[in-house]
């Protein structure tokens, strides 16, 4: 339990349990109350979480693919690269980028004016429909999410994918059958999360177009914040 892998995958256990604690208490207390309010400030405030934690399992999953590439492409020196000191950095280093990611979107948030007609057409403050009930202008904010999200969703993303590519072309080096289930059994975990989190992200903010209602937009957003969270204990126990 004290492989690089295993403490990556704990502080990931910790961000799922977080990310879905920001929406999920909040959705079932007004479908059991029927009160559908939240303060300005607890708004405000879960939207950071959300794009906090959001934020750091894109970085952490992305520190895993790296840990997996080091495991099959160089297997002799897996524990000289992913020495203790690395591994804190790695961590160190998701959670104060994550913080940098959401922070700007709040303070930026919070200098805008609302009009009267507050009504949020979703179960949590999401940034996007909030901007739509402002009546400032909102090219600021709309340019930080173009950065941003290159930098929590696009470059995570391709980091992965690179990794998975020289897992790949290591694998096809020695195409053989117990080489392939190694890398599958070593790998596949940590692909079917990736595959679930970002498959469900891509459909929503990349092909928009395909999900122009908002009960599409509800599903999709269920899908990441509270399917997949609950999925990855799943999936690693089983691996495991």
């Amino acid at each position: 339990l004290h492989q690089p892998m295993f403490f990556l995958l704990s502080h990931l256990a910790f961000s799922d349990i977080c990310f879905s604690s920001v929406t999920v208490p909040k959705m079932l207390v007004n479908m059991l109350t029927q009160d559908q309010s939240i303060p300005y400030a607890g708004c405000v405030t879960q939207m950071y979480f959300f794009m906090f934690f959001a934020s750091l399992d894109n970085y952490l999953l992305t520190s895993m693919a790296y840990d997996r590439y080091v495991a099959v492409c160089h297997p002799l020196h897996y524990m000289t690269i992913m020495r203790e000191g690395l591994c804190i950095l790695l961590v160190t280093g998701s959670w104060l980028l994550s913080c940098a990611s959401a922070l700007p979107h709040t303070l930026l948030l919070a200098q805008l004016s609302f009009c009267d007609d507050n009504t949020i057409p979703h179960f949590f403050c999401d940034l996007g429909a909030l901007l739509k009930l402002s009546c400032s202008d909102t090219s600021l904010n709309e340019l930080l999410i173009f950065t941003v999200g290159v930098a929590v969703i696009t470059l995570p993303l391709i980091c992965i994918l690179i990794s998975y590519g020289r897992i790949g072309a290591t694998i096809l080096k020695v195409p053989s059958t117990k080489g392939i289930c190694k890398a599958l059994s070593t790998c596949g975990s940590h692909l079917t999360v990736v595959s679930l989190y970002y498959g469900t992200i891509i459909w929503l903010y990349f092909f928009p177009s395909s999900n122009t209602s908002s009960d599409n937009n509800v599903i999709a957003s269920v899908m990441y914040t509270v399917v997949t969270p609950m999925l990855n204990p799943v999936i690693y126990s089983v691996k495991t």
